[in-house]
């Protein structure tokens, strides 16, 4: 079910307000909602009653068509999108808002964090960051037994998973190898849960084969951690984190707001790729670069965010440092729409030059326009490789190579990707199955992970082929929690709800496996 508005196509009064209604019984009768999920449902509803941003005609008719889509960010934007506070500095200096001082042990750093998550903000209404995990944890463990040490931590994941349910959920690990990461990864292993979601901050030269072949053992297990590239990823901003699926955005920070055009929506008006590079792409770009200039506008000028809530007047995020990402999805599917017949993207010359030449035009865009309070991006929009919602059918995520299209050898698959992820700061990724023979080898694969981030490779996510644990197009489900929810039952996490129909109508379970 979708209990989300988008743009009314009749545009009339009565219009909205009977879809309203219809939505909001749909979600008060809802048997596969929680109480919980229905709120939050029943929050987007009621936001979605206003309308405050000065939104053109021309716009409106690209939302009404799918070519722009907010992603649910509801027409009353009252918080950024993604917000990755500086956990350090609030471990260091406390939190007086929630009257936190700073932890003085492993005990009382868990219950500090606990609390803390819970007040902190996003598009979701959960956290979508939680920190460098493994290095606000290791200060305070010396003294302390593994056992005593995994207990704790096992309890606190469990709480995380059971209370943050929303798996664009992210906690990163890494470059440095830490007992804390290590132990962290133990626990993962053993508990088998999609939040929150993990990434190993990757720098050949930092991080011990050991370690790495531990966090890939790990995700070839659970499907987590995934592998950062460190090294290409800290050319962006030296102070990142990885938030929600695989966002690359600055701490302390975060994005304004995250719009996406739908590539193939687009190709679909014209044959002609000339047509379509010189005047549909351009048109379209500056409709949602201005569409999200209004956005940010209305968050920074008039929803009094940074004048009142904690993280900014305590100093735990600054509004300079935010950003606005320039989602994109569907380049597949719009290379293959203007490629010669027979020819697609991902293995053929043709449709990946075609494929180039569209990304290097919305490329050039993006480091044109102006964007407003974007100080730590030059004022510029920065590029994302979204990655699809539930809706989304025959549309493949970001730059990805569609299901059934992968490349025989693991090895073209990653030259490809890494052609295209040069032009992506914000993240991009792929997402690489394997079959019993990665479990076997971890350091195999980690051979795999280093040759590709030499190419360019900026993020890759590993699952095997027996793990209950899935990667639908960024974050985490578990495969027995879509029978449940195909089933009609409820479910804790919601997005299984997303990724239920995404893993059938993606054909997700035909990925290629891949071995080594």
């Amino acid at each position: 079910m979708r209990f989300f508005l988008y743009f009314c196509t009749l545009n009339c009064k009565y219009c909205k307000y009977t879809c309203l209604m219809s939505d909001i019984y749909s979600i008060v009768t809802s048997r596969q909602l929680s109480y919980e999920q229905k709120v939050v449902a029943l929050a987007h509803a009621a936001e979605d009653t206003l309308s405050v941003l000065n939104v053109p005609e021309t716009t409106r008719r690209y939302f009404e068509q799918g070519v722009i889509c907010n992603l649910n960010e509801g027409n009353a934007p009252y918080r950024p999108r993604y917000i990755m506070p500086d956990y350090e500095k609030a471990v260091r200096q406390g939190v007086k808002f929630l009257q936190l001082e700073p932890p003085r042990d492993l005990d009382e750093l868990l219950t500090f964090l606990q609390v803390l998550y819970r007040h902190v903000p996003s598009i979701t209404t959960y956290p979508v960051f939680l920190g460098d995990i493994d290095r606000l944890i290791e200060p305070f463990i010396e003294g302390l037994s593994d056992d005593e040490v995994k207990r704790k931590l096992r309890n606190f994941f469990i709480y995380l998973d059971r209370t943050i349910t929303d798996s664009f959920c992210h906690a990163n690990l890494g470059p440095q190898a830490t007992r804390a990461g290590r132990l962290i990864l133990d626990v993962d292993r053993e508990l088998e849960q999609a939040v929150p979601n993990l990434t190993l901050k990757y720098d050949p030269a930092v991080t011990p084969d050991e370690f790495a072949e531990k966090a890939i053992y790990t995700s070839l297990c659970v499907a987590n951690p995934a592998i950062c590239n460190d090294v290409l990823n800290s050319r962006t901003n030296d102070r990142y984190g990885i938030s929600s699926c695989y966002n690359i955005l600055p701490i302390a920070g975060g994005s304004y707001t995250l719009t996406r055009l739908v590539l193939p929506k687009l190709a679909a008006m014209t044959d002609d790729l000339h047509d379509f590079i010189e005047r549909l792409l351009p048109d379209a770009m500056q409709c949602m670069a201005d569409y999200m200039s209004e956005r940010i506008r209305f968050i920074v000028e008039k929803s009094g965010f940074f004048e009142s809530h904690f993280l900014a007047t305590e100093g735990l995020v600054e509004r300079d440092r935010f950003v606005a990402m320039f989602g994109l999805v569907g380049l597949a599917e719009a290379a293959n729409h203007f490629a010669p017949e027979g020819k697609k993207y991902g293995s053929d010359p043709e449709a990946d030059a075609i494929a180039e030449q569209i990304m290097q035009v919305i490329y050039d865009f993006s480091g044109r326009y102006e964007c407003p309070y974007c100080e730590i991006a030059g004022h510029r929009l920065l590029l994302h490789a979204q990655v699809g919602i539930d809706s989304d059918h025959g549309i493949t995520s970001g730059i990805r190579i569609p299901v059934g299209d992968e490349p025989e050898s693991i090895y073209d698959h990653l030259r490809h990707s890494a052609r295209f992820h040069r032009f992506i700061p914000t993240g991009c990724s792929d997402i690489l199955p394997f079959d019993i023979t990665g479990k076997q080898n971890p350091a195999a694969v980690l051979d795999i992970v280093k040759g590709a981030f030499k190419l360019g490779q900026k993020y890759v996510a590993f699952y095997a082929s027996d793990s209950d644990l899935v990667r639908i197009t960024g974050y985490l489900v578990k495969r027995s929690e879509i029978e449940k929810w195909n089933s009609g039952q409820a479910v804790l996490q919601n997005t299984t709800q997303l990724g239920a129909p995404t893993y059938a109508s993606a054909h997700l379970a035909n990925r290629k496996l891949r071995g080594v």
